[in-house]
């Protein structure tokens, strides 16, 4: 079973998203800020992180630095999540440091596409 990552503070978004994920089989850890993010990426592993642009107390770019700076979480692949995509704004957040980009509202077919390709498991 996969563990992932949801970073996103809107509770109807990470209800979707969290429901999704387990719904796939995978185990979900939820944070709802980027501080809670990067306390729960020091108390355990993650296989994936879903990382909302738009976050309180701290945005996640910034949240996003912190993770590729850091050599224990420099690895995990992180997509971003974000409602507000412009044009190069895939190319931006790739450019910083995730693998993918996510726009919401999500397309639940094209999302579990993305997380498979991510996770490697192609079941279908």
């Amino acid at each position: 079973m996969k563990k992932i990552l949801i970073v996103e503070d809107n509770p109807m978004n990470m209800e979707l998203i969290l429901d999704l994920l387990e719904f796939y089989g995978h185990n979900v850890t939820e944070a709802e800020d980027g501080i809670k993010a990067l306390e729960r990426l020091a108390e355990e592993r993650f296989d994936i992180i879903l990382l909302d642009m738009q976050l309180p107390k701290m945005d996640g770019l910034e949240v996003l630095e912190r993770i590729k700076n850091n050599p224990s979480t420099a690895y995990i692949p992180v997509i971003a999540v974000t409602a507000h995509a412009m044009k190069g704004s895939e190319e931006h957040f790739i450019e910083m440091g995730c693998v993918d980009y996510i726009s919401k509202p999500i397309d639940i077919n094209k999302f579990r596409i993305l997380i498979d390709k991510y996770l490697g498991e192609y079941s279908y």
